[in-house]
C-alpha cells in the first residue's frame, strides 16, 4: 500500500544542484555554528532554510542531550522537516558537532525559489516527506505520551496526533522509556502524562495546546485578508486549497479535528485512480496538504469557524473559536459530515473508552485478539471491518438493512463476504452498552423477530448517518430540510457549487446532492476554484 513518501535512504542520494546553491546564496547569508551550538530546538519556529557548506550536524534526544541516530548531516545535504512549508515549529534538536557553516535563507525566500525553481522543490520536498515517514515509522519525537491506553486525555493527543500525521512516542507506564523521559521532567514514570521535550509536561493535555507546541494552531492577526477561506479539510477543502494556490490566490484552511475529515479514518481506500495497492486516506489527503502548501495556502488547526457574516465592503468576516476573526474575499464550504451520535443509553460515557468513530492504527490495537463491532453499511464501515479482522478474532458488522447492495461498493462487500473473521449481521441494531468505565458488552436486537443477544466487546465502531456541519453558517446560505447547503439550480445560483449568497461555494459531502464519495469531493473542490477566482477579480 502506498504511504506518505518515500524512503529517506533513498532520499539522501539526491542533493540540490549547484544552480539550486547559487540561487539560495544570492538571497541567503553565511552563518557559522561553533561546536556544540544548537541550530534548532524543539518547538522553535521553522523561519529558515539550512544548507550545510561545511562541518556536521546532528540529531539530538530531546530528553538525554545524546546523539540520536548513527547518520548526520554533511556538506551538500539540509535540515528541514515539512513543518517548514506551514511555518509551524522544529520537532527535534539539531546540534553542530564541529564547527559548522551554513547557508541560511529565509523561508519566505526560499517559498519563493521554490515556486519558481520546480525541479528545486521537488527535491526539498520529497526530502521533507521522507523525513516525516521516518519519524512516524521510528516513533522519534520529543512528544512523548505515558500511558494512552489508561487515561482518555492522553489518548485524545495520540488519536490527534495519529490522524493528523504528527510523529509522537508512545510508552507504557513503569516502562524503561518512560522512566527515562520521567525523570528529565522530575515525575512519576507510572502516572499518564504528556511531554514535549525536556522538562516541559503538558497540563491539562488537549489537541489545542499539542497543535501549538507543534506549531499547527497559531493565531493570526485580527482582520488578516486572505482571498479564500476554505472551511473544512477532507478531500474537498484540500483539492481546493491546492487549486487556490496554484492560481495564485492566498488560501486558509480551516479544520476542527484532523486534515482529512471522515475519509481520513478510512485505513485503506483501494478505488481511487493512481494508486492500485492502495492508500489509506489519511496518507491520501496528507499528500494534498503538502502540495497545498508547497503553492502557498495555510493550514490552521484544531480550529472552528463559529460564524460568518457579509461586511459592508462585500468581504466576508469569519470568527473562530477563540474569538480571532479573519476576513476573506470569498468562501468555501467544505465541512462535510459527521456521523450520527446514535441514541443509544450510555453511549457518549464510553466515547473513548471503547466507542470510536474511526478504524486507524490507534483504535486497532484496543480489539487485538478480541471482538469487535461495527455499526454501519457503507463503504467506511466495510473498510474499517477489514481492516480490524487482522488485529481482532472477529468483527461483528451490524447493518439495519437486508443487504450491502445499495451502500457499498460491490469488491468490498464481496470480501467481508468471504473473510472467515468477519460476520455481517443483516436487519440488526445495536440497543444497549454494559462495562464498569470501560465498554465490556454490546447488545444487539434482531430488527425482524425482536430477538436479543449480548456480544462480549472492548470497541464499538459507530459509522453510520451522516449529518452536515453548517450550525456556523448563521443562516447566510439556503440548507436543506437535513441541513445540507443547496447549490447552482436549488439556490438559483449561477454555477453548480454556488450557494444562494454570492462568494460562498459549497463543495463535498456537505453540498446537497452531492455523491459521497472521495473521488467526487476532490473533483468537485477542483472544479470551484475557478468560479472562486471569478468571484474575486469580477
Amino acid at each position: 500500500m502506498e504511504t506518505i513518501g518515500r524512503d529517506l535512504e533513498e532520499m539522501q542520494r539526491t542533493p540540490l544542484t549547484q544552480a539550486h546553491v547559487e540561487a539560495m546564496r544570492a538571497v541567503g547569508r553565511i552563518v557559522e555554528y561553533g561546536a556544540g551550538d544548537f541550530l534548532a530546538q524543539p518547538g522553535d519556529l521553522v523561519d529558515r532554510f539550512v544548507y550545510l557548506l561545511d562541518g556536521e550536524i546532528e540529531v539530538v534526544n530531546p530528553f538525554s542531550d545524546a546523539r540520536a541516530t548513527t547518520a548526520t548531516l554533511g556538506p551538500g545535504q539540509f535540515m528541514g522537516e515539512i513543518s517548514f512549508l506551514n511555518g509551524g515549529t522544529w520537532s527535534m534538536p539539531m546540534r553542530a558537532v564541529p564547527a559548522t557553516r551554513v547557508l541560511e535563507v529565509a523561508r519566505t525566500d526560499m517559498l519563493r525559489l521554490m515556486s519558481e525553481i520546480p525541479e528545486m522543490s521537488d527535491i526539498v520536498i520529497t526530502v521533507l516527506a521522507a523525513r516525516r515517514r521516518k519519524q512516524l515509522e521510528t516513533r522519534f519525537s520529543p512528544l512523548v505520551l505515558i500511558g494512552e491506553d489508561l487515561d482518555r486525555d492522553v489518548r485524545r493527543i495520540a488519536d490527534f496526533a495519529s490522524r493528523n500525521r504528527l510523529p509522537y512516542a508512545s510508552h507504557e507506564p513503569g516502562s524503561p522509556e518512560a522512566l527515562e523521559v520521567a525523570q528529565s521532567c522530575s515525575i512519576s514514570a507510572n502516572t499518564p502524562a504528556v511531554i514535549f521535550g525536556r522538562g516541559q509536561v503538558v497540563q491539562d493535555p488537549t489537541p489545542e495546546k499539542v497543535a501549538r507546541l507543534l506549531g499547527v494552531n497559531y493565531d493570526l492577526e485580527d482582520d488578516t485578508p486572505f482571498d479564500v477561506l476554505i472551511v473544512g479539510g477532507g478531500p474537498a477543502g484540500v483539492a481546493a486549497a491546492v487549486y487556490a494556490g496554484a492560481e495564485g490566490l492566498s488560501a486558509l484552511v480551516v479544520e476542527d479535528t484532523a486534515i482529512g475529515g471522515q475519509a481520513g479514518t478510512s485505513s485503506r481506500i483501494e478505488n481511487y485512480m493512481g494508486f492500485p495497492t492502495g492508500i489509506s486516506g489519511a496518507d491520501l489527503i496528507w499528500r494534498g496538504e503538502v502540495q497545498a502548501m508547497k503553492f502557498g495556502a495555510r493550514f490552521l488547526m484544531p480550529r472552528r469557524v463559529v460564524s460568518l457574516e457579509r461586511m459592508e465592503n462585500g468581504r466576508f468576516c469569519a470568527v473562530f473559536d477563540n474569538d480571532r476573526r479573519i476576513s476573506a474575499g470569498a468562501v468555501v464550504v467544505a465541512t462535510g459530515v459527521q456521523y450520527k451520535q446514535l441514541p443509544i443509553n450510555r453511549l457518549a460515557d464510553y466515547e473513548g473508552n471503547g466507542v470510536y468513530y474511526a478504524a486507524t492504527e490507534n483504535e486497532a490495537r484496543y480489539c487485538r485478539e478480541t471482538a469487535a463491532v461495527i455499526i454501519g453499511g457503507g463503504n467506511s464501515a466495510g473498510q474499517a471491518a477489514m481492516y480490524l479482522s487482522r488485529s481482532a478474532n472477529r468483527v461483528h458488522l451490524i447493518v439495519r438493512g437486508r443487504s450491502l447492495a445499495a451502500s457499498m461498493s460491490s469488491y468490498l462487500s464481496s470480501r467481508l463476504e468471504a473473510d472467515p473473521r468477519i460476520t455481517i449481521e443483516y436487519e440488526s441494531e445495536v440497543i444497549a452498552l454494559g462495562g464498569d468505565g470501560k465498554l465490556a458488552t454490546v447488545t444487539v436486537r434482531n430488527r425482524v423477530d425482536g430477538s436479543q443477544r449480548e456480544l462480549a466487546t472492548c470497541t464499538l465502531f459507530v459509522m453510520v448517518g451522516a449529518e452536515p456541519n453548517t450550525a456556523w453558517l448563521s443562516g447566510l446560505v439556503a440548507l436543506d430540510d437535513k441541513g445540507f447547503v443547496l447549490t447552482g439550480d436549488a439556490a438559483s445560483a449561477a454555477s453548480p457549487y454556488a450557494t444562494s449568497e454570492p462568494g460562498i461555494f459549497a463543495v463535498g459531502d456537505v453540498r446537497a446532492g452531492s455523491v459521497k464519495r472521495v473521488a467526487s469531493s476532490v473533483g468537485e473542490g477542483s472544479v470551484v476554484i475557478s468560479k472562486v477566482w471569478s468571484h474575486i477579480h469580477d
